[in-house]
Order: C-alpha cells, then structure tokens, then sequence
C-alpha cells in the first residue's frame, strides 16, 4: 500500500482527491492548512494533521515521519497570506523573504524544490482525479448565441494573455469589453466586482496557463462559482478542457441549467 500526501487547501477538491486516491489503494495522510481546508477531511482521510502553511520544520519533520514520498498539493489558499509573518516559522519566512517575486509559480516551485531535496516528489493530482477533467464542448442545455459566443473568444484571448504574466486565470467580459479581472483576490471576488460594475449578462472565462505544471494549482471550478455568478446574472461560464477540474459537475450544471447559464469547454 503506497502513503501518499496531501497538502490541503479549501473546498472539494481534497476530499475528491482522497477518495479516488484511497480507491485507488493507496493510504492518504493530510496535511490540512488552518482556517482554509475543510473539516471533512478527518472523515476522508487516513490521518491528519492541521498545520499553518509557513511551518515548514514541522511539516518537513512529519512527512519523514510519515515516509511520505509523494505528495500532492490541492485546494483554495488565501493568498493574502503571503504577507502575513505570523504565519511562518523562521525556516518558512526566510523562504519566501529570499525568493525573487512571489508569484505562484515562484513559490510553488520553491516548494518542490526542498520537497524534492528529501526525496519528496510533488505529483499531479490529475493521476487520481481524471474524471473531473472536462470535455470539449457545450456541457449546459443552454447554447451559445452569437453574442455570447463573441464574448467568449474575446474572453479566451485576454485570460491566456492574463495567465501568461502571473496575474490570475480569470476574466470577465460583456460586450467585448473586460469587465474585472481576477487577481489576489480570487474568483469569487472577480465575480462579485464584475456585477456590481456591468450588472447582468456577463461571460466568465477560466482558462490554464500557458505553462501549466500540471502538478500546481490546477484551475477549478465548483458549484459555489456557479452559485456566485447567478446572483450577479451571468449569462455564461466558459473553461479549457483538458487542463482543468470540474468539481460536483451534476449539481454544478444542474444549478447553471435552472438560470440559463451556457457552460462551455474549449
């Protein structure tokens, strides 16, 4: 029986993870992250321990603890937290202190980098979690009308430009205009501030980015973004297929259906 790890962050998305990888065979031990992981996880898992993301001397000493040599990294972070010293211990805040910038990929890849000097690989979560992935395609009963469809290949050229430089995955257009895009703040934010801005019929685009390591951050949407969007009347969400996870899909299309939301994968 393989120990596989999982650092948790917040929604579904870890407890889709432990249980495909438990069906899989394999024993989970999570490491969830204080006030963002969710509590089910001690319900899922093997074990667990609950940890604040920047103790690195704690976390590195129970994954040898543990024998952990895979591990996975899924769920929502509060990025603020980037900024906040109480967070980390000192081998953590020096850490990110040193790195260059503190764009994701800069600290994700650091991560991997002192995982990997104890012989801890960073694996892609899309091993255990394929049948989350969409298709291409309209997934909603709802079709695309030629606004609509304008709206989303605008909308898929600016994310990947956004996606390109760092900044975020998420762009939300009306018109052939960009209404917000999202940063730090995270979708549901964007969401929100698009509304208030445009009011109804806005497109959301989510896409990967162009250098998508598979074993980071994997853009997900879930049936709370559905939710945010139909409070602000969205008219349509469109995803990448292949590079993404669509997590509660029935009830994620089921609420869109009921609000005449377009869903799409490109």
């Amino acid at each position: 029986m393989k120990r596989i790890g999982l650092i948790a962050g917040g929604g579904e998305l870890p407890l889709e993870f432990i249980d495909s990888a438990k069906k899989d065979g394999n024993k989970v031990i999570v490491f969830a992250l204080n006030k963002m992981a969710d509590k089910r996880v001690e319900r899922h898992a093997d074990k667990v321990y609950w940890m604040e993301i920047g103790h690195y001397k704690k976390f590195l000493f129970l994954l040898l603890k543990e024998r952990i040599r895979e591990i996975a990294l899924i769920g929502k972070v509060d990025k603020s937290i980037i900024y906040e010293k109480g967070k980390y211990d000192k081998k953590g805040w020096k850490t990110i202190k040193d790195l260059d910038n503190k764009k994701d990929y800069s600290i994700l890849a650091e991560i991997t980098r002192h995982l990997g000097r104890f012989g801890i690989a960073v694996i892609n979560p899309g091993k255990y979690l394929s049948h989350l992935i969409p298709e291409v395609g309209v997934l909603s009963r709802a079709m695309p009308d030629k606004r609509i469809e304008e709206d989303i290949l605008f909308g898929y050229d600016m994310a990947k430009k956004l996606a390109g430089m760092d900044i975020g995955q998420t762009v939300i257009i009306k018109g052939k205009s960009v209404v917000a895009v999202e940063a730090m703040e995270g979708t549901d934010q964007t969401i929100k501030r698009a509304g208030e801005v445009a009011g109804a019929g806005c497109v959301m685009v989510k896409v990967s980015r162009p250098d998508q390591d598979m074993r980071w951050d994997v853009p997900t949407v879930g049936v709370e973004t559905i939710k945010k969007m139909t409070e602000q009347r969205f008219s349509a969400l469109a995803i990448e297929s292949g590079k993404m996870f669509i997590v509660d899909r029935q009830e994620l299309l089921w609420t869109a259906d009921n609000s005449n939301m377009v869903v799409q994968a490109l």
